[in-house]
């Protein structure tokens, strides 16, 4: 990998083919939650309206803090799949945008072993990559049938009244899903390992990330 000078960055000398698969890996899927945020945040106005004075570039800069966890008291304290619950949470009054975006960002964390980058030392846990990616197939599932009391969808994405209009968050999930089974193939083959099946059984709970 190649510096702004043209030069070889010499941290990259202490990882391998895979780190610097993983480290890609990592990149683009902080890309795809802040186009994410940005997509749900244009269809649902009224969830950044519940934090006055708040706004999506605040939001954005939020997640983009370079910090181990992404805690907040605003969303009770909960973390990763936690934290996504709340975005389905018939009594909850917050920014159900921003349980869901940060909570989705914090699991994508943890599966990295909190890492913003991986050198040799690290180690991926395959199983962990693997529960992430059903954990997001989960989240597509309860964002198309979760609804309201009055039958409305908690978060407004690929349909609006009943007729589906945008299709471009079914993309954006696909590549988040392919992203992280890809990276758990890779660091499954790296440990001569098979993913147990039990990460590949059809639910409609998130589940937690093996340690």
């Amino acid at each position: 990998m190649l510096s702004a000078c043209g030069h070889y960055d010499i941290k990259n000398l202490a990882k391998s083919d895979i780190d610097l698969v993983a480290d890609e890996v990592i990149v683009e899927t902080r890309s795809l939650v802040r186009d994410l945020t940005i997509k749900l945040y244009k269809r649902n106005p009224a969830e950044l309206r519940k934090v006055p004075g708040q706004t999506i570039e605040g939001r954005l800069a939020i997640l983009r803090e370079n910090r181990r966890e992404l805690l907040f008291a605003e969303l009770q304290g909960r973390q990763g799949i936690n934290a996504m619950d709340l975005a389905f949470d018939p009594v909850y009054q917050g920014d159900r945008v921003f349980a869901l975006v940060a909570g989705l960002a914090d699991m994508l964390r943890q599966s990295y072993g909190y890492k913003p980058e991986m050198f040799m030392v690290d180690q991926l846990n395959a199983e962990a990559l693997a529960t992430s990616a059903r954990n997001i197939e989960v989240l597509v599932w309860k964002l198309k049938q979760s609804r309201r009391a009055d039958g409305r969808p908690y978060l407004i994405t690929h349909e609006r009244g009943g007729v589906v209009d945008n299709l471009s968050f079914e993309r954006l999930f696909g590549k988040l899903i392919a992203l992280q089974d890809l990276l758990a193939r890779v660091a499954a083959d790296a440990d001569d390992r098979l993913i147990t099946t039990a990460v590949h059984t059809a639910s409609t709970v998130f589940i937690p990330l093996p340690i």
